[in-house]
């Protein structure tokens, strides 16, 4: 006992000693930090509000100003902003602007050391960043955070470090009386473990036995603590539209940005009340939109809506957002036999069956091919014009372009070409059907890089180029040098953005629920499934539906209890194989319901008609669960929208095995669309699930796609092609230089 307190007195000395040190010490460093993150932050605010702010500035509308600062002040540290001009006047602020904060002494905060002002209401951060008119810094933008959150923590931070202390005094004097105790023998073997580094990181032998206990805890502490806080991104950062913008601007400032797709984010129709807009139902559209919105570049589509040519001006542009324009649409417009043969045939009775094992047998015609090749040139020549430079970044979507690649390399031969396949790579023996195999590959060749969904599909991309190319593959770094040029082959999972904007607009849980339910003649507390789809063959509507049906006949206590509701847009009409699908989805839902002719609500109700964004949210927080089978499928953002959607984190996600979601999506429940047992048994197990089985579920994939977003998906896509790029100039002025 004596020799534990020589040990534990001095310790238990020290310890008071420097916990009574550091405490100070960890006021000042948390200030600090704090002002630093403050400083950060400010910088952020300003370069996202620069251009904006600039033609406000230019309008001379103190009002418009005003009313944009109330929007950005929402933030809850952003406490105030204010914009001083040069003619010297009072600043142009928000109430809660500080009186004690002048235009005339901004420039002692423009100085190294100098950010707090002290205000009858407290102290607050004071950032002043310049505003460029014309070329010139010619304003100053004021930002105030609030500082009292800081004491708050501070306060926190000093009671955790007093906990950490006790608790560390504790373990001292527990380990430091099982030590003292210990024979000198195994002292020493401990100590000689610990000093190798073995008595912790990895128990030996030679450690003396009392310690392997300890030693195990500490491993499994420390695995616990790796796996909580190691970052999910390795830029140490969250993606977010405002990060996803400041990017571009470091990385890419001065570049063109070109996206190019077959369907267009807007599409102009005619109505009754006039023209309107309408969003098409579209994974690509929802994923690309809000990062178009971000890069504020050129998007090149074919224009498709029946009022789209009265809406563009005489270059075929029209800038979108409607209410806030943000990007310019460029509008190719393509003849009846072009859509029929590139878009319909080749497209569509071609490559998608090819692509996806949804068991339909793939068509290939030489008419449909040289229209396919034809409408790919055309895009070409469109992505020529809109280019501001001769080195664009240029973002490929989809299968509908895989020859413009290399068409625009030819033209632009500086360009940076990413394209991203959006639907699944077949493995070679299936895309050895394709008469015109190596022109595709050769095509998509041309790209800098090439992005699909998942590692599988980069894998099959691979050994098709091996089967079927002349060309060396490094395996190690996914990349393929075909003509001298080379190609990297990556994996980026595409998402949606976060918060989902639909989701601004949508009612509340409750009102949704209510709402829906009154809309489908349904009781208050009736039992609701939904899924959303295009009317498509790939998507397993008829196997989802035959699930419902199984459900109904192995637990007919559902019956009248629980309804499906389907909204299926229609897609491809024109196409005999999609004409097909959707009469025998009808037949099949009038068979079902059919069966139950006593039951007080319909089996399934099946909406067959284009819905917009808000309506798909508004189903989404009525439903007790949705359902996506997809039988094969690249990615399916229609489960990440309903986890989205959920923000009071119920609901369950019944989710096929089929579709790449589910590589990130393991909470939900994951099926085989082809077995109908089990899928009646998972719509069985939804319907049961407790409210904190649902909660748990929900909060982890919510976090995944939180984290995972649209902006991710695109910001690393893009920052791998801002290195590329910088890596293509240097090149380039090498070159010349030898020269």
């Amino acid at each position: 006992m004596r020799l534990s307190l020589r040990f534990l007195v001095p310790l238990l000395i020290a310890l008071a000693l420097f916990a009574y040190a550091a405490v100070p010490l960890v006021d000042v460093l948390t200030t600090r930090w704090f002002v630093r993150d403050l400083d950060t932050r400010s910088n952020l605010v300003a370069n996202t509000v620069q251009e904006p702010l600039e033609e406000l500035i230019r309008s001379g509308s103190s009002t418009r100003i005003l009313n944009f600062f109330h929007r950005i002040t929402r933030d809850e540290r952003l406490y105030a902003v204010g914009l001083c001009l040069p003619d010297g006047a009072a600043p142009i602020a928000t109430v809660a602007f500080p009186p004690e904060l002048r235009c005339s002494m901004l420039e002692r905060y423009q100085n190294a050391g100098e950010h707090l002002l002290q205000t009858a209401k407290g102290v607050v951060h004071v950032a002043v960043r310049p505003i460029t008119i014309d070329g010139s810094d010619n304003a100053q933008l004021v930002l105030v955070n609030d500082m009292s959150y800081i004491e708050r923590r501070s306060s926190e931070t000093r009671w955790y470090l007093f906990y950490f202390f006790a608790a560390l005094a504790a373990s001292v004097a527990l380990i430091t009386v099982v030590i003292a105790q210990l024979s000198w023998r195994g002292w020493v073997a401990g100590l000689r473990a610990l000093l190798r580094g073995e008595g912790i990181l990895r128990p030996a032998s030679g450690t003396a036995p009392e310690l392997r206990p300890i030693a195990r805890d500490v491993q499994a502490l420390l695995r616990e603590l790796e796996h909580q806080f190691r970052p999910t991104d390795e830029s140490q950062q969250r993606w977010t539209q405002e990060t996803l913008r400041a990017v571009l601007r470091g990385e890419m400032r001065g570049n063109d940005i070109i996206i190019v797709s077959n369907r267009e984010p807007y599409i102009h129709v005619r109505s009754p009340q006039g023209i309107r807009v309408q969003r098409p139902a579209s994974g690509l559209v929802t994923a690309l939109e809000p990062v178009m919105r971000a890069c504020s570049g050129t998007w090149i589509a074919h224009g498709s809506g029946n009022a789209d040519r009265e809406t563009v001006d005489k270059h075929d542009r029209v800038g979108v957002p409607p209410e806030n324009p943000a990007y310019q649409i460029r509008r190719l417009w393509l003849t009846e036999e072009e859509t029929a043969g590139y878009y319909e045939g080749f497209a569509n009775e071609g490559l998608w069956p090819l692509c996806h094992i949804a068991h339909v047998r793939p068509t290939f015609r030489s008419s449909d091919w040289e229209q396919y090749r034809a409408v790919n040139a055309k895009f070409a020549d469109a992505v020529v014009a809109e280019a501001h430079s001769d080195d664009p970044v240029v973002l490929v979507q989809d299968y509908h372009f895989a020859l413009l690649p290399r068409m625009i390399r030819e033209r632009l031969p500086k360009a940076t070409i990413i394209t991203f396949w959006h639907i699944p790579w077949p493995n070679p023996e299936a895309f050895a059907i394709c008469p015109w195999r190596v022109e595709l590959l050769d095509g998509l060749l041309g790209s800098d890089i090439l992005g699909f969904h998942t590692q599988f599909h980069c894998t099959n991309f691979l050994e098709t180029v091996d089967r079927f190319v002349e060309a060396r593959i490094d395996r190690e770094t996914f990349t393929v040098v075909c003509r001298g040029e080379r190609t990297a082959v990556h994996r980026y999972p595409i998402s949606i953005e976060w918060p989902p904007a639909p989701l601004a607009k949508a009612p509340p849980i409750d009102e949704a629920r209510e709402n829906v339910r009154v809309r489908l003649n349904l009781p208050r507390g009736h039992k609701l499934g939904v899924g959303l789809d295009r009317l498509d063959y790939t998507k397993g509507i008829i196997e989802r539906f035959t699930a419902v049906g199984r459900l109904l006949e192995l637990q007919p206590e559902w019956i009248g209890r629980f309804t499906f509701v389907q909204i299926a847009a229609p897609s491809r009409s024109t196409i005999d194989d999609y004409q097909d699908y959707a009469n025998r989805v009808h037949r099949q839902v009038a068979q079902i319901n059919d069966r139950y002719p006593n039951a007080a609500h319909p089996p399934i109700i099946l909406l067959a008609e284009h819905h917009e964004p808000e309506s798909v949210y508004e189903y989404h927080r009525a439903a007790d669960l949705c359902f996506v089978s997809s039988l094969h499928d690249g990615m399916n953002l229609v489960a990440k929208e309903y986890v989205a959607a959920r923000d009071d984190e119920r609901g369950v996600l019944i989710l096929s095995q089929f579709a790449g979601a589910s590589r990130e999506l393991p909470e939900a429940l994951i099926v085989n669309p082809y077995d109908a047992e089990q899928c009646a048994a998972a719509l069985g197990v939804a319907l049961a699930m407790s409210d904190d089985e649902q909660r748990d579920r929900m909060r982890l994939m919510r976090n995944i796609i939180r984290e995972f977003n649209v902006y991710r998906w695109a910001g690393r896509m893009l920052l791998d092609a801002a290195a590329m790029h910088q890596r293509k100039r240097f090149h380039h002025r090498l070159g010349n230089s030898d020269e």
